[in-house]
């Protein structure tokens, strides 16, 4: 269900509080980086638990090599990088790793090896579409490790090494699960409502994809985030920039009052009958107290019968002090023709539909001559 809430103010000042983490990354909260450290603490501590019970507490090999670290830094702080994906961990780590052992055996000068240790894992990480910073310290480890290391020769990129990156992944993916945090991360893009070949409307006008390809193209830098997560975060910044430049209008100011509805316990056919007589696409539904509990459109009781509390859909809410202008993502998805406009106990002050949203949007942009 979409809530909608009302606007912060232009003049609204920082937060107060710890400002520690502030300057770290962008979006990144105090109780974002806290659950990173947990994250962190149970991925190491159960992948070296693991690897002990693998490996046997007399194993020349170590349980763990320090470069997983690293990894657990991108894994569980920073999930959305597409450097901390998990071919990006697995595939970084070991492919390093084998290109280390590579070069210990090939070239004898510690320097020139560790040298050509990390520059040939950088390319082989790029070639093989997995890049990981951590991938640079597994190759300098497999150079540099001592006797252990060189004594497992080609085993060590696939024990420890594969082994910990493929354990502390699965633990990842698991307490991002139980976080409620998508991993492997996708990128957040809208669906065609209609199964059409056509775009969105928001992604209709504006910039496209190929914009932002021939911009990075011209900055000639290399940035942290995939394409579509950039493309995402951009759509955001208009509407945000749109907010503030049109969030004056408020909901109140443009919504219906006198709102047609339905109990929840009526037959549909009554429902049928209003949304027929009064011309509107969707009406809210009311529990025995008055208070929203969903919507019901001409799709949902489309030859069916029975109560209407069986057929309705989850609403799409907002607040009457809520900026109009930020109902346009909920009114452009596809799926939803009005916007009902409740206050804390959930009892309906109004609806605002998307010829109500349109005549208003209209209104802020000057006609050309």
């Amino acid at each position: 269900m979409t809530k909608i809430e009302g606007p912060k103010g232009a003049s609204a000042q920082p937060r107060s509080g710890i400002r520690l983490f502030v300057p770290i990354l962008a979006g990144a909260s105090l109780a974002e980086r806290m659950l990173a450290c947990v994250g962190a603490l149970v991925g190491i501590a159960l992948t070296a638990l693991i690897c002990r019970f693998v490996l046997g507490d007399h194993s020349s090999l170590p349980l763990i090599v320090a470069p997983l670290g690293a990894s657990a830094v991108l894994l569980f702080a920073v999930p959305a990088s597409p450097l901390a994906q998990p071919w990006s961990i697995i595939g970084g780590n070991t492919i390093s790793a084998m290109i280390g052992v590579i070069v210990a055996h090939l070239v004898h000068d510690q320097i020139l090896a560790i040298g050509f240790g990390v520059s040939i894992a950088i390319a082989a990480m790029s070639f093989a579409r997995c890049l990981h910073p951590p991938g640079g310290a597994t190759a300098l480890t497999a150079i540099i490790g001592g006797p252990a290391v060189t004594s497992a020769g080609f085993l060590f990129p696939f024990v420890p090494v594969g082994l910990n990156s493929v354990l502390l992944v699965g633990l990842g993916f698991l307490f991002h699960k139980l976080s409620q945090h998508t991993y492997p991360h996708r990128a957040a893009l809208p669906l065609n409502a209609h199964q059409t070949a056509d775009l969105n409307p928001e992604l209709r006008v504006g910039f496209r994809s190929e914009d932002i390809d021939k911009a990075l193209e011209a900055l000639k830098e290399t940035f942290d985030i995939g394409p579509d997560d950039l493309d995402s975060l951009l759509r955001q910044v208009e509407l945000q920039a749109m907010l503030r430049s049109h969030g004056t209008i408020l909901c109140e100011d443009i919504m219906s009052r006198d709102v047609v509805t339905v109990g929840a316990w009526e037959d549909v056919e009554l429902a049928r009958v209003r949304l027929l007589k009064h011309n509107v696409r969707a009406l809210p539904v009311i529990d025995l107290q008055g208070r929203l509990v969903g919507t019901i459109g001409l799709r949902e009781i489309l030859g069916k019968t029975g109560d209407v509390g069986a057929r309705m859909s989850q609403a799409s809410t907002a607040s009457a002090t809520a900026s109009a202008v930020a109902l346009l993502p909920a009114l452009t998805d596809g799926r939803t023709h009005a916007v009902i406009i409740v206050d804390g106990e959930r009892m309906i002050a109004g609806v605002i539909t998307q010829t109500d949203l349109l005549s208003a949007i209209a209104k802020l942009v000057p006609i050309a001559a």
